[in-house]
This record gives C-alpha cells, structure tokens and sequence, in this order.
C-alpha cells in the first residue's frame, strides 16, 4: 500500500478556541473572518498570483481536535438526533480514515503582515483556530455548483435563524469589530441540533469570552460574558 505524507502550508486564525459554537457549514455566518497565515516554506508572493481573481476558495484542512486510533465504518450525525447510524462516507464527519475536511470560504483580501509575508482574508469560514490548511484551490461556479444536486439525509435541513436578545451592557464586553458575527453565530444556533432544553445554560467560547447563553421557544438569551 502507498502512503503519502502531507504537511501544512499554512493555519488559520479564527475566534473559535473550542469547537462548540462553530457554524454546521462553511458560509453559514458571513461576518466570521479569519486569517490564513502561511508555514515560513511557503510564504511566496509568486504562489499567490492571480489569486484575487476569484471570490471564494476551497480549503482542505485537518480535523485536528477529532484524531483517534481506528476508525468506524458507521457514525451517527447530529442532524439525524445522535441516534441513527450511517456510513461515514456518507457524512462530513470529522471521525474519518483520514481526519481532512473541505471547506469553501470568502477570499475577502489579500494583506501584506510583516514578518508573516502575504496572508490572506477569509469569510464564513467554520474552523477551530489554529487548523492546519493543506492545499488551497479555487472555487469554480461553473464546476463546483450543481444546481440538480441531491442532499441526502440533510435535505430537510432546518434553515431558520434564532432571534437572539441581549442587554447592551452584557454585549460591550465584546470589541465592537466582533459583535456582529457572534450575534450571527448565536442566531445560527450552535446547540446540538437533538438538545431543545429551555432551562439549560450553554457557554460557548468566541474571540477570548465566554458567551453563556439559553434558548426557549427560539429565542436566544445572552446571560452573560466573561473574558477568559
């Protein structure tokens, strides 16, 4: 059997330090942005040319927080309540053979950082901070998007937003520049999709702050946030 040994190129920076809170998909909040900075070998103005002509990009990257010895042929998606099985292959689980993942992000700029050379701007991305990206690709609308594809056991995914209520006292702890897209996210609600408990405190960990938070009849309340 042939084994090939890949390294990253490059991490992503993002508010995400736990993976609770994290969108379901890519694009999912917009106003999330990231930063992609590139290992020293690969920090190479040339390997960026002609980058900015396209919109958005595909990342392949490394379930880092989900590594485990073996693997299961089977795993049980949230979506479906955390009860029924199906093929791994048939899910975007990150319990995989090999833990990589795919994920298209908004390239929203391209900046010059010091000593970390050119790094790039991205949009909606649903990484964990600090994942390591080992290739970047464009995104092609004329390939990558077939306007006749079928969605599986996801298909009747629920596309609602939580209305999400807060005091603006509890909310200045946030930077200005941040609130936005933690409101987003919190409005994406970031429970498990097979919890719906009205009494239950949930913290999540966005930008350095704890966001403790309850949900009752679609409404999100922030109780609190403490800076970490």
């Amino acid at each position: 059997m042939n084994e090939l040994t890949i390294k990253p190129i490059a991490y992503i920076r993002t508010d995400f330090s736990q993976k609770f809170g994290i969108p379901r998909q890519s694009g999912r909040v917009p106003s999330l942005r990231g930063r992609i900075v590139f290992e020293p070998e690969y920090r190479n103005k040339e390997a960026l040319r002609g980058i900015e002509g396209f919109s958005h990009l595909w990342l392949i990257f490394d379930f880092s927080l989900s590594h485990r010895e073996g693997w299961s042929p089977t795993v049980r998606p949230p979506r479906l309540g955390g009860n029924k099985r199906v093929g791994v292959f048939a899910t975007r689980s990150p319990f995989r053979p090999n833990p990589l993942g795919l994920s298209c992000v908004e390239l929203i700029s391209v900046e010059s950082d010091g000593e970390n050379g050119d790094i790039l701007i991205v949009g909606g991305a649903d990484l964990v901070d600090m994942t390591p990206i080992y290739d970047i690709k464009p995104y092609l609308p004329y390939s990558d998007s077939k306007i006749n594809a079928t969605s599986g056991f996801a298909e009747n995914e629920v596309h609602y937003l939580l209305e999400v209520v807060y005091d603006e006292e509890v909310l200045s702890a946030i930077p200005q520049e941040k609130r936005q897209a933690l409101i987003d996210c919190l409005a994406d609600d970031p429970r498990p999709s097979y919890q719906d408990d009205k009494e239950r405190i949930y913290t999540m960990t966005f930008a350095g702050y704890d966001v403790s938070f309850k949900v009752e009849d679609n409404v999100l309340t922030v109780v609190g946030v403490k800076q970490i």
